[in-house]
């Protein structure tokens, strides 16, 4: 990257994190959000997986007051093994209501989060020995989903956050039948 992307994009960065302290959107009746968008890094453990998989995804929300707001994010997976001679990847779309709880005199707070999301799992047989497994296909379920986490605020409009997250089951997943699903993330978010 050249020197002069490479400052654009410092500028545009820098921009966005101090201008973004003082923004918020007031409603006609009074009402303040403080939206935000972040992205997250973690693994998703599908049961009975032979392996869990890297998981990475964006999300965004808004606060309507200091500790009641909404989420919506979108995760995905890489390719993981199954079992022997198959693969599986994962994709969860979810729409929460969040509760955020600041420890007294401190920048550290406590999230969480509670709604609904969809999973859905895509499971790929490898060719082994001239045969594909029996258990192709997509598999998916929405359902109840949730997460509690710690987070950070490092500035007055960014912060990161360690998150616990589980996500509904998923049925008749090959030859494994239903399989439960959980992750464990690293997020930072951005407020505007």
């Amino acid at each position: 990257m050249k020197t002069l992307q490479k400052t654009l994009l410092a500028l545009v960065a820098g921009s966005l994190m101090t201008a973004g302290a003082q923004a918020a959107i007031t409603y006609g009746n009074g009402m303040t959000a403080q939206p935000y968008i972040g992205a997250k890094i973690g693994q998703y453990d599908l049961d009975d997986a032979d392996d869990e998989a890297l998981s990475y995804g964006v999300y965004g929300g808004a606060k309507f007051t200091p500790n009641f707001g909404i989420e919506a994010e979108y995760l995905t997976t890489s390719d993981e093994d199954f079992a022997p001679g198959s693969e599986y990847s994962a994709d969860v779309y979810g729409l929460y209501g969040t509760y955020d709880y600041t420890f007294p005199g401190s920048q550290m707070y406590a999230k969480g989060r509670l709604g609904v999301a969809k999973n859905k799992v895509d499971v790929d047989a490898k060719n082994v020995a001239g045969q594909f497994a029996s258990y192709n296909g997509k598999h998916s379920d929405t359902g109840i989903a949730g997460g509690l986490g710690l987070g950070y605020n490092i500035a007055p409009n960014a912060a990161v956050e360690l998150a616990y997250d589980w996500y509904p089951k998923v049925e008749n997943v090959g030859s494994k039948g239903d399989l439960d699903a959980s992750g464990i993330t690293l997020g930072a978010n951005f407020k505007f």
